[in-house]
């Protein structure tokens, strides 16, 4: 019903700046150009309230000059059939109104493929700050806010209107811990809102066709060239093979984990067994699983252990060690 409103104001607006034209100002020229201005003016405000201005500049301005060139191609055509009969002008509008559409649709995509281009990627680089898309298992997990508080992280935070549907799906769950996890989501998104070191900003701009919410931010970010932060692994290697960048919370963390060499002696308490037998397993104070052998006899003590090697992992860092005495 809005598109054949929309369709029926374009077409009011084309015959009375045409009338007005020719009546008022006379000319086979004026004939022509004022109904151009007029609808193009029409269609910048009807782009402007179904896209939201979300698209890349030069997409728009590809779609506008598509629309006068398709409006210009259909006058030329539609022109030599005003003068057939009573008739002729409305042919005339009907033609001049497939070919604006025609003519903005090949122009917004070569709007699209321009603007994809290196140098206008690089372009964005250079005046500011990659906004920053946020997934929905980096809000879920809730460290982003501290780290955005410390200020490690800078520029405009996206949270796209999908993943807050998402989001929402999940605080509605019927199951208690995903519904947990969805308002702690929301929770973490209401602390960024708030937060003076960043700027969080919602982004309607959806992909219909795709259906995977992982493919859905993958595609926006390489729309508007932004990057995008995550815990996930598997979105991150897809990510990066399909050319965008991704800041993975993970391996931030892994990063500023303290570095624990061999022959080191810590203090840790074993909580519960290892996979192999006579193993115990403690952890550190930022999450770091430590195996300690022959560890089990000792559950739920404090314990002095020796680092004997140090494995690591995509998940995360793995620290293996003796019993001092034992060790020694």
């Amino acid at each position: 019903m809005k598109w054949l409103l929309r369709l029926l104001i374009a077409l009011v607006v084309f015959y009375g700046a045409y009338q007005y034209a020719v009546t008022q100002m006379g000319g086979v020229l004026w004939a022509i150009v004022l109904p151009l201005i007029a609808e193009a003016c029409l269609l910048a405000i009807f782009i402007g309230e179904i896209k939201g201005f979300k698209l890349h500049p030069m997409a728009y301005a590809g779609g506008l000059l598509g629309t006068i060139l398709g409006l210009i191609i259909g006058s030329l055509f539609g022109y030599v059939l005003i003068g057939i009969n009573e008739s002729g002008i409305y042919l005339f509008i009907l033609i001049n109104s497939m070919f604006a559409y025609l003519g903005y649709s090949v122009g917004i995509s070569w709007g699209k493929e321009i603007a994809s281009l290196p140098a206008f990627r690089q372009k964005a680089k250079v005046e500011g700050v990659r906004m920053k898309l946020l997934d929905t298992s980096v809000i879920i997990d809730g460290r982003i806010a501290d780290i955005c508080e410390a200020g490690f992280i800078d520029g405009t935070l996206i949270a796209p209107q999908f993943i807050l549907n998402e989001l929402q799906h999940i605080a509605d769950s019927s199951d208690p811990l995903k519904r947990a996890r969805g308002r702690r989501g929301l929770d973490i998104l209401n602390k960024l809102q708030k937060s003076p070191q960043v700027k969080i900003e919602v982004m309607e701009l959806d992909f219909p066709k795709v259906k995977e919410v992982d493919s859905k931010l993958i595609a926006l970010a390489r729309e508007i060239g932004a990057d995008i932060l995550t815990n996930d692994f598997n979105l991150n290697k897809i990510a990066q093979i399909q050319g965008v960048n991704v800041l993975n919370i993970n391996q931030l963390a892994n990063a500023v984990k303290p570095i624990v060499l061999p022959g080191e002696t810590m203090t840790v308490t074993v909580t519960r067994q290892g996979k192999e037998r006579g193993q115990g397993v403690a952890y550190l104070d930022d999450g770091t699983m430590v195996v300690v052998e022959q560890g089990e006899s000792l559950m739920n003590q404090a314990a002095d252990v020796v680092v004997t090697s140090i494995l690591q992992t995509p998940a995360g860092r793995m620290i293996f060690a003796a019993i001092k005495n034992h060790a020694a």
